[in-house]
């Protein structure tokens, strides 16, 4: 296992799911790991579990926060932009408004906590900048356009600034898992009855289906992706787009 001991991290949207599992990953490597996201208890009671976790209240939409955040975690080396959130909708049943609320969150949000400590990894010529974006980033999956949009979003951000800070020191990476037995996942399967009337059994099957390994992806291997690439051995790899989906095609 990575050993990132004496190495500070930020993990937005850490408080639960992929997020929570992501900083106690951290955590457990050595580092000290702050947590963000707009809600104190749900964040304090994942920082009480851990005596390496931090929570920082902030919204990723909002520069300033951001700024905050860094702050708060004394310019951390390390930077998971994870926060972000699914709508799904048919197409014909989108507003403008819909596509706004998937781009501020799941792309701006990305760009303004990346933009926040850039400076600061400049100066000292290393970090890892690494994004829980989707393989909704890679391919297109029905009824959320929105977010598939803004996902590809940040996969083009995050291939194009590694380029531009190829010979800084600092890499930029994103994980794209498929789908992952979380919270989150259960607003999909809710959806998927609504607007199918199949019942939960089945909507999780078709879910499943999209993975050749027949599971849903679990939040410690995205984790365990996210760990590789903020250690030492991966100093060579960026723009990289890392599927963690059981195989699925892209």
């Amino acid at each position: 296992m990575n050993d990132l001991s004496g190495q500070k991290a930020l993990v937005t949207g850490g408080g639960t799911g992929v997020g929570a599992a992501i900083a106690r990953t951290l955590a457990d490597a050595g580092a000290e790991v702050w947590i963000s996201g707009r809600r104190p208890e749900v964040l304090k009671a994942m920082a009480d579990r851990h005596a390496r976790l931090h929570a920082v209240t902030g919204d990723v939409t909002s520069p300033e926060d951001c700024a905050r955040m860094i702050g708060a975690a004394g310019r951390p080396g390390i930077v998971v932009a994870n926060a972000g959130a699914a709508v799904s909708k048919p197409f014909h049943r989108m507003s403008a408004d819909d596509l706004r609320d998937m781009l501020e969150v799941n792309l701006l949000g990305v760009f303004n906590i990346w933009s926040a400590v850039l400076p600061a990894l400049k100066e000292t010529g290393s970090g890892r900048l690494i994004t829980v974006a989707s393989t909704a980033g890679l391919k297109g999956y029905a009824y959320v356009s929105a977010y598939s949009a803004a996902k590809h979003g940040v996969i083009g951000l995050t291939r194009s600034l590694a380029l531009e800070l190829a010979t800084t020191g600092i890499t930029v990476n994103a994980v794209c898992p498929g789908f992952t037995d979380t919270p989150m996942l259960d607003d999909t399967i809710a959806n998927i009855m609504r607007q199918t009337g199949r019942d939960a059994t089945d909507a999780r099957k078709a879910l499943t289906a999209t993975n050749p390994q027949g599971r849903l992806v679990q939040p410690d291997e995205v984790a365990d992706a996210v760990l590789w690439l903020s250690g030492p051995g991966a100093g060579s790899v960026t723009g990289q787009a890392l599927s963690v989906s059981g195989g699925e095609v892209m």
